[in-house]
């Protein structure tokens, strides 16, 4: 539905509708619940697509605040399948809300103070990495996604 004053709608995305982004923010929600404590769970949200390009999807999905404020890209359609690819689109996505939205760095790393991005192991697993672990003495800084508690 269009608001003629605020333009498209966005709506809440239904448990189960996209498997894959649920479980990948599932995980990132146990880590603004860890470290950002009261800021309540991030939640999906889709708006119709502007696009008219066939291949383009008929909506785009975000990751939003609990109130539906967003900020940042859409998720990456084509990560809808691959739980990996989902893991990574979903947790640059929130750390685009929660930067944009609350002016705030998310996730921070305990022991360097410095903010840390979603990155892949040498496993291919998604992971938050922090770039104050770049020395011969702290070769892997990485921690999993879900697990900052």
């Amino acid at each position: 539905m269009n608001d003629p004053f605020t333009g498209p709608r966005a709506r809440a995305v239904r448990p189960g509708e996209h498997p894959a982004w649920d479980e990948a923010l599932a995980l990132v929600n146990r880590d603004l619940a860890a470290l950002l404590p009261g800021r309540g769970p991030l939640r999906l949200l889709a708006l119709p697509s502007d696009a008219d390009a066939e291949w383009e999807p008929a909506e785009r999905v975000y990751v939003a605040l609990p109130d539906g404020r967003r900020h940042g890209d859409h998720l990456d359609h084509a990560s809808r399948t691959d739980p990996a690819d989902a893991l990574a689109s979903v947790a640059d996505a929130a750390q685009d809300t929660v930067l944009g939205c609350l002016w705030q760095v998310w996730p921070v790393c305990a022991e360097h103070r410095l903010g840390m991005h979603p990155g892949r192991d040498d496993d291919d697993r998604v992971m938050w990495e922090c770039a104050g672990g770049r020395t011969p003495q702290d070769p892997a800084h990485v921690r999993a996604i879900g697990g900052l508690g």
